[in-house]
């Protein structure tokens, strides 16, 4: 699977919370405050994530609409897979020992950690 950029990550994001198929038009509202986009630069950025497999586009009367053939989940697990191994050798202890040592953990957050650990442990 290929990577997204910053910009293609936003626009995935915002079709993957619509939960339906959308036009350009609702995933450039959806950016507005974040990137402020033309709308022909939507859809150039659109038509970028069909050719490269994470949309499919079907042509509803004069709009297209835009379905996610990716997942987030998907997506997410496989981010988080080629981080962890080329970051940090696939070692999930060396990535949360960093996170720690540079203070990028709250107290909250080491809670809800041990808190998830606990609850897979009890499945």
């Amino acid at each position: 699977m290929k990577k997204l950029g910053d910009a293609e990550l936003e626009i995935m994001l915002a079709i993957w919370g619509a939960g339906e198929p959308v036009t350009s038009g609702v995933v450039s509202d959806a950016l507005k405050g974040r990137r402020d986009w033309a709308l022909p630069a939507v859809v150039t950025s659109l038509n970028r994530l069909v050719d490269k497999g994470f949309l499919a586009s079907e042509k509803r009367g004069r709009v297209n609409l835009y379905t996610p053939l990716i997942s987030e989940r998907e997506y997410k697990l496989q981010e988080s897979r080629g981080v962890l191994a080329k970051l940090f050798g696939g070692s999930v202890s060396g990535l949360t020992a960093a996170l720690y040592d540079g203070d990028a953990l709250s107290e909250k957050e080491i809670r809800e950690l041990r808190e998830f650990l606990d609850g897979l442990e009890a499945k």
